[in-house]
Parts: C-alpha cells; structure tokens; sequence
C-alpha cells in the first residue's frame, strides 16, 4: 500500500506539467525542424576553424533556443528517449568539435549526421495523425513506465536492502528521499517551463549532469558498501545489529540519496515529457491522466514483485544482484551525464570516429565519456577486488 501511495505522487506531477510556457504543438514541430535545418545549415557553411567559437555558440543557441525552446526535444523525449539521447549527442559532438576548431570535413560530418535526423523527426511527425483519445493513453502509459522503471530498480532494491538487513530506522529516510525527489522534480521541472530566458535551459542541463554524475558516483558507494557485507549468514547477524546505527554514521544518509538522486533525475524530466504530451492531446487530456495512473499501478505492482523477490533470496545472491545492478545504472548514468555536460561546453568533446553510440546502456562515442566511463569500470573493478574481512566483521 506504501509503494501505491508513493507512486501516485506522480500525479501532482503529471497534473502540473501543464504549468509555465506552452510548448509548441505536433503541428508545429515540422516547422521547428525546419528552422534548425535551416539555421544549422548556415552555420555548417559559415564556420571558420579560425573563429570556432562563433559556430559553437550557434549550435549552442540552435539547441537551446530551438530545438529545446521550440518543443521538438520534449516532443521526442516523450516518444523515444533513445532517440533524444542520440541527437543530443549530436549536438554535443558538433558544438565541442567546433569550439575546439576541428578541421573542416569533422564539423561538416557532424553536421550531416544531425540533420539528417533532424530531417527525419521532420518527416515523422509531419505524417503524424492527430492525437487520439487512444493513442494519448497509450503514449501516457508507456512514458511513466519508460521513465520509472530504473528509479523504481534502484528504490525497490534498496527499501528490500533495508528490510532484508532489519534496519527499520532507514526506512522512514529512504521514503522522505522520494517524496523529496518528487517534490524537487516539480519545482524544477515548473521553474524551467515557467522561464523564458535561454539561461535556464543551460541550467536545466548542468543539473541534470551533475544529479546523474552524483547519483552515479553515490551508487558505486553503495554497491560497493553491499559487496563487502554479502557474505551469507557470517555477516547476516552483523548487518541486523549495525545497519540502525548506521543511520547515524552515515550510510544511511547515502542510502537516502540513492533513492533521492534516482527519483530526481528521472522525476524532473518526466514532468517535462509530460507537457508536451498534454500540449497535443487535443481534448485527450483524461486518457493522458488514465494512462499515468494504470503506469503508476504497474510500477507499483513492479516494485513490490522486487521487494519480494528481495527478501526471498538467499543473502548473498541478493547482496550480489542488487549491487550488481546499481552499478549497471551507475555506468550508464556517467556515460548520460557527460553528455549533458558537454553539450554546455563543461566538459569537451572529441569524437570516436566510426564507433556506434548505444544510448540504451549509456555508451556515446567521445573520448571523454568512454574515459569517464573506462575509469568507473577501474574503481568498481578494484573495488572488487579488494580482499573481503575475515573472522569478526568490522
């Protein structure tokens, strides 16, 4: 009942997404791929590796003022965060290659590859029916599920950590870390949409950098703190007697910001998925609110089925697949927070040539994010390795 209660309060979220500028509507959106089109074509002729900063300043304004001002990145966001992902990368690529003052032929096969999917989300939703009352749900549903699923992995393995360990007293900081992050992700989410300055979006991305780079770096803690307690029933006893004090000494402070950070980044960015997807509902608006709700219902079902299956397992299994999988998300969110990053020049970009990028585990073809992601292995892998405690846990 908990876990229902805790999931609708996306609703407020969802209810409020409405909030702030009204972003363009479907119909509008072809016009807005052909602006970028247009615009990113004069700037791809313009450049001068002499004066690359000017170019990077205009793709820079091109992603921020109209491609994220106009709707279109919401509007894809809402239907294929992947696809997101992969333009965005796009963007970070050209506007850090051109800052940089790359050589002519790397800015203009840069560009190609950005319009040519620019062309193609034209395409798409100028062949786009109408929204139905159907079609609505439908997109509703699916979005809150998309979006949901890994802060649910990450809350439901957790709160089953808790349970499991029989630290009762973590439990009440585990839930206000979500409720937190819900509350945090509406004001941000409202504060962007609510602005117009071009500022905000910059701001909008560093946060989500930054929350997605701490949230990584807060999980290899914590899967890292689960390996070295994972050893069956030697530690079982131990776990029971300390993990209540651990509430004092801290380790209860990064379990709660576990869930806060896994909450916050997906929470903030859904609400803004939201808005466009109310913004072409067209009359639909209740099969947007039916489809969050049934959404809502089967996260829920989800993360009792994983706290179930948590307090079912033998310890060190558990131990180990939920550490496991906390730095399988861990991975992948440095690898998207770089990119956030880079696309408002914090970090640089050099580009892989010829190697895929993989947005479905985080993987994009820069040097400075397969390092990022390259050193991570490093640490976790040491991690490890290091030799567990023998006789009486310390």
């Amino acid at each position: 009942m908990r876990a229902s209660l805790l999931f609708a309060l996306f609703l407020p979220l969802l209810l409020a997404a409405p909030i702030g500028s009204a972003l363009a509507d479907r119909a509008a959106l072809p016009e807005v791929a052909d602006r970028m089109v247009e615009q990113g074509d004069a700037l791809a002729a313009a450049y001068d590796p002499s004066d690359g900063f000017a170019t990077s300043d205009g793709f820079s304004d091109l992603y921020f003022d109209v491609f994220e001002g106009g709707g279109l990145e919401a509007a894809i966001g809402s239907r294929d965060a992947g696809r997101k992902a992969e333009i965005e990368s796009y963007f970070s690529r050209i506007i850090g290659a051109s800052a940089k003052g790359a050589a002519e032929p790397e800015i203009a096969e840069g560009w190609r590859k950005l319009r040519q999917a620019l062309i193609e989300e034209r395409a798409l939703y100028a062949a786009l029916p109408a929204s139905s009352w159907l079609s609505t749900g439908i997109q509703a549903f699916l979005l809150l599920l998309r979006e949901g699923v890994e802060a649910l992995l990450v809350v439901g393995a957790l709160i089953a950590y808790v349970q499991r360990a029989g630290g009762g007293r973590a439990m009440p900081m585990l839930y206000g870390g979500i409720v937190a992050a819900l509350v945090a992700s509406l004001v941000t989410a409202v504060f962007v949409r609510a602005s117009v300055a071009g500022l905000d979006g910059r701001a909008l991305e560093a946060v989500e950098g930054i929350t997605m780079l701490l949230a990584a770096a807060v999980l290899l803690y914590v899967g890292h703190w689960m390996l070295a307690r994972r050893e069956a029933e030697r530690w079982q006893g131990y776990i029971r007697r300390k993990v209540d004090a651990a509430v004092e000494t801290g380790s209860g402070l990064a379990l709660a910001a576990a869930v806060f950070l896994a909450v916050y980044r997906e929470g903030a960015e859904t609400v803004l998925f939201y808005h466009a997807l109310i913004a072409d509902a067209q009359g639909s608006e209740g099969a947007a609110v039916l489809g969050f709700l049934a959404a809502a219902v089967v996260l829920a079902a989800l993360f009792m089925a994983v706290r179930t299956l948590g307090l079912r397992l033998p310890l060190k299994p558990f131990f180990t697949l939920t550490a496991v999988l906390l730095l399988g998300l861990a991975f992948i969110f440095v690898g998207k927070g770089i990119v956030e990053l880079q696309v408002i020049r914090w970090i640089p970009t050099t580009a892989v040539p010829g190697m895929p990028q993989l947005p479905w585990i985080g993987v994009f073809p820069t040097v400075e994010g397969l390092a990022a992601q390259a050193a991570f292995v490093l640490i976790a892998g040491f991690g490890l390795l290091l030799p567990r405690p023998h006789g009486r846990p310390a």
